[in-house]
């Protein structure tokens, strides 16, 4: 453990964890101990978005289903989560092996994303679901309530573009993987019949997927 691990903690959370070790868990990747984030990983990712829907049905009354499910979508993604890590400073805590330092995987928005929600299952765990409400509404911050009009998904978006133009539904296909296991990079191409297609990479398949919806709705002018 960092000398400064305990005083991190308490910065981010308020109050010093009665207990260091499920923090430390939640800060160590695969390629540096059997006992890493993935299982509180697990837990944080499902209060997260219990959370975040609670937020999202209290702060817009009159919004339907739908609605809050596309806040709820782009508010619980890796890339949101990790955007939020490095707002912390996760990335100096992080304990990773040397290959996986040496890749960048201090970076990695799969990796700091997966770590946020450790951290918040870690926290759950110490003061449960109002501790874990609290922290998330705080680290969240004014993410939850940006912009009047419920995102759109791309994926969604290009979907009800190619219904909408008696086109094809869109087809994705994961063309290429590389990378080390840890940090996994995937191109994938969407294809609309053969009407257009595009193609993006991301540091996993949903986010590649996304990339490419996004990239195909640009070319389409949609």
């Amino acid at each position: 453990m960092s000398a400064d691990l305990p005083a991190w903690l308490t910065t981010t959370f308020g109050c010093r964890p009665a207990d260091l070790k499920p923090y430390e868990r939640a800060l160590t990747h695969g390629s540096q101990a059997a006992e890493n984030y993935e299982r509180l990983e697990f837990l944080g990712d499902r209060v997260l978005g219990l959370v975040i829907a609670e937020w999202l049905w209290e702060l817009f009354p009159n919004e339907p289903e739908g609605q809050l499910s596309k806040r709820l979508n782009a508010l619980v993604t890796g890339a949101v989560c990790a955007d939020v890590a490095r707002s912390l400073g996760v990335r100096a805590h992080l304990r990773l092996g040397k290959q996986a330092r040496d890749d960048g995987a201090h970076d990695s928005d799969n990796i700091l994303g997966d770590v946020m929600e450790a951290l918040i299952g870690a926290w759950y765990r110490e003061t449960g679901l109002d501790g874990a409400r609290s922290f998330v509404r705080r680290i969240w911050g004014t993410r939850v309530q940006h912009g009047d009009k419920a995102p759109q998904h791309p994926k969604s978006a290009l979907q009800e573009w190619a219904a909408a133009s008696s086109r094809r539904t869109p087809e994705y296909v994961v063309v290429d993987r590389s990378g080390p296991h840890h940090a996994p990079r995937f191109t994938v191409q969407v294809r609309i019949g053969t009407f257009a297609e595009a193609s993006a990479t991301g540091t996993n398949k949903q986010e590649a997927e996304t990339a490419a919806a996004r990239a195909l709705l640009a070319k389409l002018g949609a």
